[in-house]
């Protein structure tokens, strides 16, 4: 799927309908101010929170395995910070949506930005490699507003939410391609002076992977970014999304290019790229994605962290 995505008949059928109505409101949250907009998000969070579900439960898993040495109530509280945060992240999502360019771009900063405009200079293909935080999303609007850049989306079961989540990403890059259709278009497209958006951090089995640790725990890494690096002859840059409180502004920290990265070794070369990500998500461990199953794939088909 490319940009220029076109709008299908078919989504106006009957069975959309409080999908539509979902978008309506979503137009409406889009409108409300930030302190608003996360009141809103911290009820959603808390709701989670209270419900003690299984995503409660992988988050606790999670962070058992990534802060060991947190007492039960520090523990605790930084699961309600982080379900909060996604509940607020699940409202300001509407931004990327229906706000404004000038709006949005008002509310956006780049940290780091002078790695990425070193590789152009240099006529360098740049891969931004970017942690699956709550923000995720505001990096790649962040980035579309100074380069060409262009990545990869989950597909959506829903087709009118596959649509819209398609249509607002092409608001701010050159072009998606859904994951299911594969790798070949986005490393053909890492040209210099380009920036491809890569998710590295996914657990997305042993296929393509090796088992390093990251926080501590061994966990199956992608080695298919050192592989796109190599071909692409690209610049690895480990990066983060964030919202910072004090300017009231989503995020984009960028870290100085991986060192002697590739290698020739896929156990070292992935264990670099998840010490980068450590250091980033250190730094704000409350938005850091831990409702996914980090480590779902276990080294000698061990038995189930969750």
């Amino acid at each position: 799927m490319h940009c220029g995505i076109k709008f299908k008949a078919s989504l106006l059928h009957p069975k959309y309908f409080l999908s539509w109505v979902g978008v309506g409101l979503f137009s409406l949250i889009s409108l409300l101010p930030t302190s608003a907009r996360h009141a809103i998000g911290r009820k959603i969070g808390e709701r989670i929170y209270y419900k003690k579900s299984k995503r409660y439960n992988t988050v606790n898993t999670n962070l058992e395995i990534a802060f060991p040495k947190l007492k039960t109530a520090e523990r605790e509280a930084l699961i309600r910070q982080h379900l909060q945060w996604y509940g607020c992240a699940l409202v300001d999502y509407s931004l990327l949506f229906f706000a404004s360019k000038p709006r949005l771009k008002s509310m956006l900063r780049i940290e780091g930005q002078e790695y990425i405009d070193s590789a152009v200079k240099q006529d360098q293909p740049v891969m931004i490699l970017l942690a699956h935080s709550v923000m995720l999303e505001f990096g790649p609007a962040a980035l579309g507003y100074d380069f060409e850049c262009f990545g990869s989306y989950k597909t959506s079961k829903n087709a009118l939410l596959d649509w819209l989540i398609a249509k607002s990403r092409c608001r701010h890059v050159s072009f998606v391609v859904s994951r299911e259709a594969g790798l070949r278009k986005l490393v053909k497209s890492l040209e210099p002076g380009k920036v491809m958006i890569f998710l590295p951090d996914e657990d997305l089995g042993s296929d393509n992977a090796v088992f390093v640790p990251f926080f501590g725990k061994d966990k199956a890494t992608l080695t298919t970014t050192a592989r796109i690096a190599k071909m692409t002859k690209a610049v690895a840059l480990p990066a983060f999304s964030w919202y910072d409180l004090e300017s009231k502004q989503y995020v984009l920290k960028i870290l100085p290019p991986l060192k002697n990265y590739p290698s020739k070794d896929k156990e070292q070369d992935a264990e670099a790229l998840n010490q980068s990500l450590e250091m980033l998500i250190k730094q704000h461990p409350e938005q850091y994605m831990w409702l996914m199953k980090w480590y779902k794939t276990r080294p000698n088909n061990d038995a189930s962290v969750y």
